[in-house]
């Protein structure tokens, strides 16, 4: 069947994209050139010109398809969310991080790339429009204080799950990306397991806690 143009240039930036990805993940921004996101992608520089006027247009494309991802339903951290793991199976949603950061590893990396080489210009409004992303998730699932009349006094739900989220996708970048299996001394479900029992009580006994300055 004979492609027409347009698919043809679908296909294209589509390849050029993947190139782009798999050069930046493994390279970095300043060690990847145009010429080898052609190579790669099997097409002239010209033709990734023609798609994207330099190579930060690239770079802003892939985070902007992370980004796509990361607010769609089949995102595995998504799903275990609308499944109920937060509040209710941490450990799921531990699971979920893990399955997260393995499968669109190379998309993680470009944040690691964007803090290191440009200081984090591209994904600072990315996380600072975070909490409003989580506040939003909470206010559908939980409508009214469904979810504030079971936390600890003084804690807010949004707080719990940015946390929450926080500590389980960081922990599975430093396994995955930096390839550290034990870095709490122990395995991930030994890990995992633990560090979802201090996030739902705690880590000390109430009568271990300082008092409060009045």
């Amino acid at each position: 069947m004979k492609l027409t143009q347009g698919e043809k240039s679908e296909r294209s930036q589509g390849a050029i994209l993947q190139a782009a990805l798999r050069l930046f993940s493994k390279q970095g921004y300043r060690g990847t050139s145009i010429r080898e996101i052609a190579l790669e992608a099997g097409l002239s520089t010209g033709n990734v010109y023609h798609h994207f006027p330099d190579k930060e247009a690239l770079f802003t494309t892939l985070l902007g398809q992370y980004w796509q991802a990361i607010e769609q339903p089949d995102f595995p951290f998504n799903k275990a969310l609308a499944a109920g793991a937060f509040p209710d199976d941490l450990e799921a949603l531990a699971r979920a991080a893990e399955e997260s950061v393995r499968t669109y590893r190379p998309y993680v990396d470009l944040i690691y790339i964007d803090v290191v080489e440009f200081e984090g210009t591209h994904i600072r409004k990315f996380y600072t429009d975070m909490s409003e992303r989580f506040s939003s998730f909470l206010r559908h699932r939980f409508p009214g204080d469904a979810l504030q009349d079971r936390m600890a006094p003084g804690f807010h739900p949004n707080t719990a799950l940015m946390l929450v989220s926080r500590v389980f996708l960081q922990y599975f970048a430093v396994e995955i990306l930096f390839g550290v299996p034990r870095q709490f001394g122990m395995d991930t479900p030994t890990a995992m397991a633990e560090i979802s029992q201090i996030l739902r009580a705690g880590m000390f006994r109430q009568e271990a806690l300082p008092r409060a300055k009045p």
